[in-house]
């Protein structure tokens, strides 16, 4: 458009004018230092915010790994104590061991459970396909027969592939029966992280590569993976343009081919996570800034050019025709300007799209995560609507209210629910915070109380009047306390008149006690053991109290039960009170 410009008025006319000489160059030289100016501002700036990004997937994605490995770490030490196993392994009858551990799998959540006697074989699994392999010389054998505790392993299985799992050995005494391996799966993350924007390893304690979303990388240390197995052609692009993250400003600075290569510590094992981030959608963003600004620069010459322009037709009538010319000729430049506009204004659109597009991507992740949360709120609430909808057919408007308000509490807590997917993007400990034990307690009786009325049970409570405070994760000391009243209500069954009495009292510590009047408890040595319960078979695998101790010990606090003098069951919950320099720090 310039050339075309400077030809209708270069042949016949005079050379530019000093002053109109002055003002390009003033222009040229403003355009090229608002340029570079802002290209290196707006670079630095999305570059921060896209390695903020990038850093706080890799905390989400640590978070889960470290959630699953936990998760699965306690179920060998819970079934190494199981009296079935110990059975089956002494007398050597495994015809329903198997269907066992099955459904522990599908209580637990594990990928496969194998049972192994001391001569390596396989005796019982979730996979009855590999039923009498010998497994003598796996590492999960080996290292469990020679520990008193639960052992992870790192296995092997195919070229560039591994077998995460946890083992424990089965012990009488001190004679090793056999051996319980749980496999974790924790290829399901690499699935879920290869339709990201970026590649991402994680590396053992010696630098190795166990997962990755390039599986080509896996088996090799971070230098090999790079250097010498093949990588996708826009990674490869990206690491020889750039190497890491520290050195981004090169030539790939401006053509968007570097990546951002951020590192993070997994909690467990001396594990490490890398991320490989393209650098593309910088420059994407900034470059579509700086078109914007050389667009208006452009603009802006060639309105003094116009004005130069009309300048000369005034002083010079010989001049018209190219003066028409001209005009033109601006006509067409303002057209070409139109239709950039309206390119800019689809390209805008395109945007939109794409950022309603991750929306709907990143809901679609947290659903799966909040589902299995919602399932228990979401039954009170059909029982509450069940009920208002009876109570409004009897025309008992203030009772079916009252239910209707319950359901707001539960809508609430379905919310504070979600709020918890906000702890995987936090480091450890950042779930706990202030909690008042007084509203723990109201949020779990009304829980309950369907349960409650169903059973005809009597609750008093006796609470104080100011707030008791402690530091704590309020969803999960909901748990413990709905376990404790769900408790007490199997044991009442069959009382002329259940009653539950609740007391909560403060000093050097908060303690919560919960009394019933039932028949009491039996055996208060096993109560908190794994699998020991007084229901019948079927109702019940006896984890309840064992989970809800180990709760409690998580909190600093304890657990205990003991057999009232006035007949029945009372268990306490002791924590700690927070202090208010405590609570002064939290805040």
């Amino acid at each position: 458009m310039s050339g075309k410009l400077i030809t209708a008025v270069s042949e016949p006319r005079p050379r530019l004018s000093w002053a109109m000489r002055g003002i390009v160059l003033a222009i040229a030289a403003l355009a090229i230092s608002v340029i570079w100016i802002t290209n290196s501002f707006l670079t630095e700036r999305f570059t921060e915010t896209t390695r903020q990004r990038a850093e706080l997937r890799q905390a989400l994605y640590a978070g889960f790994v470290l959630s699953e490995l936990q998760r699965n770490s306690v179920v060998p030490l819970l079934l190494s104590r199981d009296p079935i196993m110990i059975a089956a392994l002494r007398s050597q009858d495994f015809s329903n061991t198997s269907q066992r551990l099955i459904e522990y799998r599908e209580e637990i959540g594990a990928a496969s459970l194998v049972l192994i006697d001391t001569q390596g074989r396989v005796v019982a699994a979730t996979d009855r396909e590999i039923l009498g392999e010998t497994h003598r010389n796996k590492p999960y054998v080996i290292e469990a027969l020679r520990s008193e505790d639960t052992v992870f392993t790192i296995s092997p299985i195919d070229p560039g592939a591994f077998e995460f799992g946890f083992s424990r050995a089965i012990r009488d005494g001190s004679r090793a029966l056999g051996v319980i391996q749980v496999a974790v799966d924790l290829a399901k993350f690499e699935a879920r992280w290869r339709g990201a924007s970026e590649a991402i390893v994680i590396t053992d304690s010696t630098g190795n590569i166990i997962l990755s979303t390039e599986p080509n990388w896996r088996g090799h240390d971070i230098e090999a993976a790079l250097t010498e197995v093949s990588a996708p052609s826009a990674i490869a692009r990206a690491i020889e343009a750039t190497g890491n993250w520290i050195s981004y400003v090169d030539t790939g600075y401006f053509t968007g081919t570097a990546i951002i290569q951020s590192e993070a510590r997994i909690p467990f094992r001396g594990w490490r996570m890398i991320s490989f981030t393209s650098y593309a959608s910088v420059r994407e963003r900034v470059n579509g800034i700086l078109a914007l600004e050389i667009m208006g620069f452009a603009l802006l010459l060639s309105i003094a050019f116009y004005i130069h322009t009309r300048r000369t037709q005034l002083r010079n009538l010989l001049f018209q025709k190219e003066s028409a010319e001209l005009r033109h000729l601006n006509a067409r430049l303002s057209q070409e300007i139109a239709e950039r506009e309206r390119m800019q204004e689809t390209l805008k659109e395109a945007e939109l799209s794409l950022a309603q597009s991750s929306k709907l991507a990143a809901l679609g992740e947290m659903s799966a995560a909040v589902s299995h949360e919602l399932n228990q709120p979401l039954a009170a609430m059909k029982t509450y609507l069940a009920g208002a909808k009876l109570l409004l057919r009897r025309q008992r408007v203030e009772e079916a209210l009252s239910s209707f308000q319950r359901v707001d509490d539960l809508i609430e807590r379905m919310g504070a629910i979600t709020k918890q997917l906000k702890s995987y993007a936090r480091k450890g400990g950042d779930d706990f915070a202030p909690v008042d034990l007084r509203e723990v307690l109201s949020v779990s009786l009304t829980m309950m109380e369907p349960q409650l009325r169903s059973h005809s049970v009597s609750v008093s409570q006796i609470t104080p009047d100011y707030p008791v405070l402690v530091m704590a994760d309020k969803l999960r000391l909901e748990q413990v306390l709905i376990n404790l009243i769900r408790n007490g209500i199997d044991a009442m069954k069959g009382t002329g008149r259940p009653a539950l009495d609740i007391i909560l009292a403060t000093g050097a510590q908060a303690v919560l006690s919960l009394r019933d009047n039932g028949p009491g408890i039996e055996n208060l040595d096993v109560l908190f053991e794994p699998f020991y319960t007084t229901k019948k078979p079927g109702e019940g695998l006896g984890l309840g109290l064992a989970i809800s101790s180990g709760i409690i010990n998580d909190l600093g606090g304890r657990l205990s039960a003991r057999n009232s003098t006035q007949g029945g069951a009372v268990f306490e919950i002791r924590l700690p009170i927070l202090q208010t320099e405590q609570l002064t720090a939290a805040e």
